[in-house]
């Protein structure tokens, strides 16, 4: 949720992700710190950090959009639905789900008691969807690599 805040915050965003609002702002961002913009190499330094950090902010928060989210949610459903949890890392609120098609899901706000259920559920696969992979917010963080 940190993570979420601190983008939103970079990119003046309020409440719901708006896409055109989103690119608009870091098109600015990006034109704004531009390392090659710098002649002195300490803010040029400077300006890589923040475009490297503005760019992977840019891809997270389209990643949560509900634009985003609403283009992919048949794609999500089948992966929920058909394959089974073959992987699952939990850290500070975040729990990271790698399903049997090779897709990884990120879970924010999920903690560490609710994964404790979660990996001592007769069936993490029924109980994550009842409890966790509809219920919170959530982002594609990789794309599907088979997993044998």
């Amino acid at each position: 949720m940190k993570r979420i805040k601190e983008y939103k915050k970079l990119f003046n965003v309020e409440g719901a992700i708006d896409l055109k609002e989103l690119k608009k702002t870091y098109r600015g961002l990006v034109k704004e710190w531009h390392p090659d913009k710098f002649v002195d190499e300490e803010k040029k330094l400077e300006a890589e950090e923040v475009s490297t950090k503005i760019i992977d902010g840019y891809h997270f928060l389209v990643s949560i959009a509900p634009k985003t989210k609403e283009d992919n949610l048949e794609a999500y459903h089948t992966t929920i639905t058909e394959f089974k949890v073959a992987d699952y890392k939990h850290k500070s609120m975040l729990l990271e789900v790698t399903f049997t098609d090779g897709n990884t899901y990120e879970y924010f706000g999920v903690s560490k008691k609710l994964f404790l259920k979660f990996i001592n559920a007769k069936s993490i696969n029924n109980f994550g969807k009842r409890n966790i992979f509809n219920s919170f917010l959530y982002r594609k963080s990789m794309k599907a690599s088979a997993v044998v």
